[in-house]
C-alpha cells in the first residue's frame, strides 16, 4: 500500500490534518481568482482557467513529492503563452484556444520527459539575480498590459 501513496503521505500524522485542511482552503481561495484572471491575461476565456487548474492540483496531490509546493496557474506562463500564440492566431478565436491547448500539452510532455531524465539539477544553474530579474520583468509587463 505504501508504494501507491505519494512519498510525503507515507509518514503523515493525524495531528497535521487540521492545519492541512485550513491550508487547502487558503490555496483554494487564492486559486479561484488566479484561475479566472490568468487566462484573460493570455487571451483566453476565464472558464478555461478553471478547467486547467483542477487536473494539475489533483495530479500533484496524487504523485507529488513535496507537501509544501503550491501547484496552479502562473502569471509568467500566461505571458509566455500570449507572446508565443499571438502571432499565430487572433486572441479569443477557436484557433487560439486550440493552439493554447496544444502548447500546454507539449509543455507537460516536455516536463514529464525532463523529470524522467532527472534534469531538475539544471534549475540550480540559474543564478538568483537572473531569476529575480526575469520575475521582475514579468511583473512590469503585467502592470503595463
Amino acid at each position: 500500500m505504501g508504494r501507491l501513496l505519494p512519498a510525503w503521505l507515507t509518514g503523515y500524522r493525524r495531528d497535521q490534518l487540521a492545519g492541512d485542511l485550513s491550508a487547502g482552503l487558503v490555496v483554494a481561495v487564492m486559486l479561484l481568482p488566479q484561475s479566472l484572471a490568468y487566462p484573460m491575461l493570455e487571451g483566453l476565456s476565464p472558464q478555461m482557467g478553471l478547467y486547467a487548474s483542477v487536473l494539475p492540483t489533483i495530479t500533484y496531490a496524487a504523485f507529488g513529492t513535496s507537501m509544501t509546493l503550491a501547484v496552479g496557474p502562473v502569471a509568467v506562463a500566461s505571458l509566455m503563452t500570449a507572446s508565443a500564440l499571438t502571432p499565430l492566431a487572433l486572441p479569443g478565436s477557436p484557433e487560439y484556444a486550440t493552439s493554447a491547448m496544444v502548447l500546454a500539452l507539449l509543455s507537460g510532455v516536455m516536463l514529464v520527459v525532463f523529470g524522467l531524465m532527472r534534469l531538475g539539477f539544471l534549475a540550480h544553474v540559474l543564478s538568483h539575480p537572473v531569476i529575480s530579474g526575469f520575475i521582475s520583468g514579468a511583473a512590469v509587463l503585467i502592470a503595463i498590459g
